[in-house]
């Protein structure tokens, strides 16, 4: 685990929930705020279309290839945003597993949340992240 994040849980909430409650990061940490990690492959198409397991796959790809971008890396993220185009608890859960398995045990607060639609053409999965770093 990451020394510049510090997971927070309680033993007052729920153990269901497969991710911390709570992040913090020292005061001396530059935040990083990263918009949607989509699954795009270089030429902007859409990747696995029609299957979010894929798709999730891809912008976890993406996301840790912008957290490096940034001087970060994915032990750094403190929390995340998981948005799936569906209404079908199915669906989340599909991509929640394998963004979950991405992150191994840098289990990082997280929502996950069902929508109508997202950006681009036949995307299923985005990821929006905040990190902290210490220069």
């Amino acid at each position: 685990m990451s020394q510049t994040v510090s997971l927070i849980r309680s033993a007052a909430l729920s153990d269901v929930a497969q991710y911390a409650y709570a992040a913090t990061a020292p005061a001396e940490a530059r935040l990083i705020f990263f918009a949607g990690a989509c699954p795009l492959d270089l030429d902007g198409r859409t990747v696995g279309a029609g299957d979010y397991a894929a798709q999730a796959g891809k912008a976890m790809e993406n996301l840790a290839l912008a957290l490096k971008a940034a001087g970060a890396q994915l032990e750094n993220v403190l929390s995340t945003r998981v948005l799936v185009a569906s209404s079908n608890q199915s669906d989340l859960v599909e991509a929640w597993t394998v963004i979950r398995k991405a992150f191994g045990g840098h289990d990082v607060p997280s929502t996950l949340m069902g929508v109508t639609v997202l950006g681009y053409t036949n995307q299923l999965v985005e990821i929006e992240a905040v990190a902290a770093v210490i220069d």
